[in-house]
């Protein structure tokens, strides 16, 4: 109880000290692989004040899938940026966008303006440029505007608070499969993971530049839904296992849920724990992340997936099955971590290379892949027979050695340069360096994806 009284003092201040109100626009997001409508759902005033930076509400980084922009209708003045991906933006490259249409709901959160604003929808073409998809203007202060009201504020626990919303990034931990009688399990996961965050570089670095907040919704039973075993649970989030046919892939569809639980807590970034062992996670830029909380192997999905969602990271393996695919022609990624290295373009990490390094830069790829594809080959047996999760953890440490011993003696384990296998293909892309945790499921990140950290922590908080 503690906890929650403190949390509710902080949240008053927070309102006290920013005036600016957070407006949400929700829509929907039909389509297949061809075709794409966006229709509006609702305008919605949250109960909190706007968590984010006040001066840095021009996003430069612009990495992922979409963007959109807002602007004053009367003057046309850009007010507001952002860049993001969405589960429909993943899901158009699946099968079965090629067979169905679907509805996906989604939303866009920025400061409340004073007047009408237009909103525009951008998504990158063939060649990963930002083109219009949507426009529509909206009056933020219309009488039948929804006002939502902070149900769950007096559930949030304030894990760790280094000052106002608007000077730090806000990240909120939210528990989805969680009974009244394991919300203590779920506050002890929830600062365990934190303390794993903050012990890996640059978070460590930076653990000033943020705010943590966890919630669990409380459930009548325990854990979230995993159809490919047939366990099924109606949990508050909606987050299942086997998001577009994948065992590990670990995603929530109930958007207008999440928004309104997240609501009663001043967020940038949200990571999701499921009160599951199965090692699984899922992260999306901008979106949120998620985690199964009681894998041996916790730790690294949580950092891992929030690599995803906080930087807008790409994966850096190549040898797993994943659900969606890729692009038939090979163009330079948006993701700061992975490079397509076509001719004639300039490195976009060439100023951490140092001079006579090999570009492209030999590794030992050959027996890597023998070796993972191997793995891969006893994982989707272990899986097939619903072995002990026990004995899927043995596998991931064996891998994980094998791995590590091999980079440990090659040539350039240390250097940061252009090592072929990257974003799903063995060929046409680029890592930078030789491991790095969005390669493999060791703990630490390159330096190429730790500047991407360190930018978009930029982006959040006052320098």
């Amino acid at each position: 109880m503690k906890y929650y009284l403190s949390l509710l003092l902080l949240l008053t201040s927070a309102n006290l000290f920013a005036e600016v109100k957070t407006l949400r626009v929700d829509y929907y997001h039909t389509g297949d692989h061809q075709t794409e409508i966006f229709s509006l759902d609702q305008i919605v005033v949250e109960p909190l004040s706007w968590p984010g930076s006040s001066s840095q509400t021009i996003d430069n980084l612009n990495r992922g899938k979409y963007r959109f922009i807002v602007k004053d209708k009367k003057s046309g003045k850009v007010l507001f940026t952002r860049s993001y991906s969405s589960i429909y933006g993943e899901w158009e490259t699946t099968r079965e966008a090629r067979k169905i249409k679907r509805t996906y709901h989604e939303s866009l959160r920025f400061p409340m303006p004073d007047g009408e604003v237009i909103i525009e929808i951008e998504k990158r073409d063939h060649e990963f440029k930002f083109a219009n998809v949507w426009r529509t203007e909206i009056d933020p202060n219309h009488y039948l505007n929804h006002r939502e009201g902070a149900k769950y504020a007096s559930q949030v626990i304030a894990i760790e608070h280094n000052g106002s919303s608007e000077d730090k990034v806000d990240l909120l931990i939210l528990g989805d499969g969680y009974t009244a009688s394991e919300l203590g399990k779920f506050e002890e996961t929830a600062r365990a993971m934190t303390e794993a965050l903050f012990a890996t570089s640059p978070f460590k670095e930076r653990r000033k530049d943020f705010n943590v907040w966890a919630l669990a919704p409380i459930m009548s039973e325990s854990g979230v839904s995993r159809p490919s075993t047939e366990t099924y649970h109606d949990s508050p989030l909606g987050v299942r296992y086997d998001a577009f046919g994948s065992e590990r892939y670990v995603l929530t569809m109930d958007n207008s849920n999440f928004r309104r639980i997240a609501s009663s807590v001043p967020y940038d970034f949200v990571e999701i724990l499921v009160n599951n062992e199965t090692s699984g996670g899922g992260g999306i830029y901008g979106l949120y992340s998620t985690a199964a909380a009681n894998s041996d192997w916790a730790d690294y999905l949580f950092i891992h997936e929030f690599g995803h969602h906080f930087a807008g990271l790409a994966d850096e393996y190549y040898t797993s099955p994943v659900a969606y695919s890729t692009p038939d022609n090979i163009i330079e990624p948006y993701e700061p971590n992975v490079t397509a290295l076509l001719p004639g373009s300039k490195l976009k990490w060439r100023s951490m290379v140092e001079d006579g390094t090999a570009i492209p830069t030999h590794w030992p790829k050959a027996v890597y892949e023998k070796n993972s594809l191997a793995y891969q080959k006893v994982r989707k047996e272990i899986r097939a027979a619903n072995k002990p999760e026990s004995v899927m953890n043995k596998l991931f440490s064996e891998v994980q050695i094998t791995s590590d011993l091999l980079f440990s003696k090659a040539k350039n384990a240390n250097v940061v340069g252009a090592f072929e296998g990257a974003n799903y293909s063995a060929k046409g892309y680029y890592r930078s360096q030789m491991n790095c945790i969005m390669f493999t499921r060791t703990t630490d990140f390159c330096k190429v994806c730790q500047q991407g950290i360190v930018d978009m922590i930029d982006l959040y908080s006052s320098k």
